[in-house]
């Protein structure tokens, strides 16, 4: 077919707007904080293939991982069985995978009898079991500590919830009611992309809705080939440590060699560390979506986050590597704490070759901070500050790279668990000094009311500190205090402490590396 360009771009735009609807959808129903205020969630969709050719403006780590769900659930799922209605769910790290609590659900979209397309909802569940509430163990040894792995099962035909498949979920689980809320709030949204789906298909046909799909990706993969072939050629290296596993306290390095050959580029992460004790390792698809930020980011923000992205990308990771551990391996903190380190050595490669476009080090973590009283929890990230560039200072306060949530507000806090919230405030002076400074951390400070509560945090840069740039200095590292019958003491980063009446919790967060000699 040959469409015009008006045509062209209504469909392109209407499938847009499908993907960004769906998030906001997803917002409205969902039970939990944690989706409704933070927004921890990303949609997207795909054509009939598993092929991504839309998502919302989400959260990076989610969308990369979002490339490959609707694949590999094809490689479990043939297609001759599945049915209008079905809604498919999974946390499998091999099904395109990242971390448990980041559960998709999938359903398939049917147009003239055949299989078009797949509508994609990830949401990130405050509990799928495990040892501790909330699902976060920073001492974990394998992922069965970490929680309920849910291979690819059914939880909703036509007719509606396949009740005995989600009552063996939800007796897996803590907080079964809120649960079953957040999984029709995923399902419904799932299927409003379904309706809206249809319209643009009955508005336009579906021969020229995929004529239109396959123009995205191939236009998606010819601006990160003409990006690409405006980098010189060369090798370049990078790397960057997490502070350390939350089992030992050694640093566990990323290592990562760029090679540019004219418009492609290959991306080795196999002189990375080995797979760590603790749960600090991620999967492959992580490490393909931190790739597809960083060339988004760095060489063209301007190119859509589809399926063309990555076919002119080749990432490669080591099998029993921090990167692609294996199946039973803990990975908690791999999905929003290695991905970020990933960026990082990325971009200390990149500055060797595009350096005007790469910016200090920033806060490069989620900040974590996870309260469970009772049935409740409260998940919170806490932004920090961003690293300065060769054209302006850091931003204080804000999510940067693959994070993009928001935070709590105060007073839904207040509302709905037993803290108060006696501090929200800038860090002020964090941000390292430089030509251009980097942005200010901040500082929020908690009170329990209730008699008894725990608190885990998953908390990085509290020992290796956000890097300058170019001669920047470095910012100041995290903290997280707990102050008890007026005694502080320092908390670590990655822990596990039971909590009482009238302890306060200190959560302060890295500052941004400054570009420049001051």
């Amino acid at each position: 077919m040959r469409l015009d360009p008006a045509q062209l771009e209504v469909i392109r735009e209407a499938t847009t707007a499908v993907a960004e609807e769906m998030k906001f959808d997803l917002m409205r129903t969902a039970r939990s904080p944690v989706l409704r205020e933070a927004g921890d969630l990303s949609c997207a969709l795909t054509d009939a293939a598993g092929r991504t050719v839309a998502q919302g403006q989400d959260i990076p780590m989610h969308l990369g991982v979002l490339s490959f769900t609707a694949r590999r659930l094809l490689e479990t799922v043939p297609p001759e069985r599945l049915l209008p209605g079905d809604v498919y769910f999974t946390n499998l790290p091999a099904c395109g995978g990242n971390h448990l609590p980041d559960v998709k659900a999938i359903r398939p979209v049917f147009a003239d009898g055949s299989l078009a397309a797949f509508a994609v909802a990830l949401a990130h569940w405050p509990d799928v079991g495990g040892a501790l509430p909330g699902s976060y163990v920073p001492y974990a040894r394998e992922i069965y500590q970490e929680g309920l792995v849910i291979p690819p099962t059914r939880l909703f035909a036509a007719d509606g919830p396949c009740e005995e498949p989600l009552r063996l979920v939800l007796a897996n689980v803590r907080g079964a009611e809120q649960r079953r809320g957040d999984i029709q709030a995923q399902a419904a949204t799932t299927s409003i992309a379904d309706k809206r789906l249809q319209e643009v298909f009955a508005a336009h046909g579906l021969e020229a809705v995929r004529e239109v799909w396959e123009r995205m990706q191939d236009e998606s993969e010819q601006r990160v080939r003409r990006a690409l072939a405006g980098v010189p050629d060369g090798r370049y290296e990078g790397e960057d440590a997490l502070d350390d596993d939350g089992v030992g306290n050694e640093p566990v390095t990323i290592r990562v060699a760029v090679m540019v050959t004219g418009d492609r580029a290959v991306f080795d992460f196999r002189g990375s560390d080995p797979a760590a004790r603790g749960p600090v390792n991620t999967t492959p698809f992580i490490a393909a979506a931190s790739v597809a930020y960083v060339v988004r980011a760095v060489l063209g923000p301007e190119i859509a986050s589809n399926d063309g992205l990555l076919r002119s990308l080749e990432v490669l990771t080591e099998p029993g590597s921090l990167l692609d551990p294996g199946p039973a391996a803990p990975l908690v903190a791999g999905n929003h704490e290695t991905s970020q380190r990933i960026v990082d050595a990325l971009l200390r490669a990149l500055a060797q070759a595009v350096p005007e476009r790469v910016v200090a080090g920033g806060m490069g973590s989620s900040g974590l901070a996870l309260f469970s009283i009772g049935d409740d929890f409260l998940y919170e990230t806490h932004a920090g500050g961003s690293g300065a560039s060769a054209e302006r200072d850091g931003d204080a306060a804000v999510r940067i790279h693959m994070s993009n949530v928001m935070n709590t507000p105060t007073e839904v806090i207040e509302t709905e668990y037993p803290l108060r919230i006696e501090r929200h405030e800038l860090r002020t002076g964090s941000g390292g000094a430089g030509r251009h400074r980097g942005g200010d951390g901040l500082r929020r400070v908690y009170r329990v009311l209730a008699k008894e509560a725990r608190l885990t945090t998953m908390v990085e840069r509290a020992r290796i500190a956000p890097w300058g740039l170019a001669g920047g200095a470095d910012g100041e590292p995290s903290a997280v205090w707990l102050e008890r019958d007026g005694e502080r003491k320092a908390l670590r980063g990655k822990g596990s402490i039971e909590l009482r009446r009238d302890d306060v919790v200190i959560v302060e967060t890295a500052g941004g590396g400054g570009w420049g000699a001051a």
